[in-house]
């Protein structure tokens, strides 16, 4: 269904049944009737999300549209003050910690490294939920973080410092660490922040590999509205607390859409390179409504 500026409407999704997990008709991740905030501030009231199994589903937004909070929800990092998280069928806040990081890896907006900790030992402590108390490490541990670190191209840095490291190479470390936990869901907090173009593109190459090679399914939170509709299949986009559209980035970016999500008057082309939405923002000056 879409509304009469183009844009795909928003349908509320259904509760998940009690066990619902991949091959079913629910999604294993989504959030019912959210009411999300920070001490008394709210951010967001009755939202419903659902995130599409072995999608790369990218959430786009002005500042403080509450993108990034839907993600903790999301992540378990925050707890909504009305409506539930679901996790395969069941309230993610009701789940034993371990059980959710070993479905759930989270990739957090700031990530700070013990001092002198190196490359190895960070990524090897994405094996902690596999941890028990006759369990300790293992062979198939060994075999996890040589895994990841090669996937990641970090194998070469295994015995560098991370405080030594480059702000690329660091971001492919700690998303290492994420793949050693072995989780099907990974979410990332904007993980291109302060990163330069070079880096950007290397991170979200490297995304976009682990989702289309290890069948995962992944959810970033991106600035970026074109790289955003380059690598996402799936597209979330916020505004004031709500959801506005969602669906393929080919089906839902338009100008209309981005006038109302960010205020930029703008033309939609196809991207020369990937065939996907590129915006291109008009000239300065030039009021909403005018293309």
């Amino acid at each position: 269904m879409t509304d009469k500026a183009g844009v795909t409407a928003v349908p509320p999704a259904p509760r998940s049944a009690a066990g619902a997990g991949p091959g079913t008709a629910e999604p294993r991740l989504h959030g019912d009737a959210l009411t999300l905030g920070y001490d008394k501030r709210t951010i967001a009231t009755d939202l419903t999300v659902a995130i599409p199994d072995r999608s790369f589903t990218v959430i786009v937004g002005p500042n403080a549209c509450g993108k990034s909070t839907l993600l903790r929800a999301l992540a378990r990092m925050i707890k909504p003050s009305r409506g539930h998280v679901l996790l395969d069928g069941r309230d993610i806040s009701a789940l034993p910690a371990k059980q959710v990081a070993r479905t759930l890896g989270l990739l957090p907006q700031s990530s700070i490294a013990p001092d002198g900790i190196t490359v190895a030992d960070l990524v090897a402590r994405g094996r902690y939920p596999h941890q028990k108390l006759l369990r300790q490490w293992s062979p198939d541990d060994e075999r996890v973080v040589a895994a990841s670190m090669e996937a990641t191209g970090v194998a070469e840095l295994a015995d560098r410092a991370v405080d030594e490291l480059s702000g690329g190479q660091r971001q492919r470390v700690w998303i290492a660490m994420a793949l050693a936990q072995e989780t099907p869901l990974l979410l990332l907090d904007e993980p291109t922040t302060f990163l330069d173009i070079a880096y950007q593109i290397e991170v979200l190459d490297l995304c976009a590999r682990l989702h289309r090679e290890e069948d995962r399914t992944l959810v970033a939170v991106l600035h970026d509205l074109n790289q955003a509709t380059r690598y996402a299949t799936h597209l979330i986009a916020m505004r004031d607390g709500r959801i506005v559209a969602e669906g393929a980035p080919a089906e839902v970016v338009t100008a209309e859409l981005v006038e109302e999500v960010f205020h930029v008057p703008c033309r939609i082309i196809d991207d020369p390179e990937t065939g996907t939405p590129l915006v291109i923002p008009a000239a300065p000056g030039t009021p909403l409504g005018v293309r």
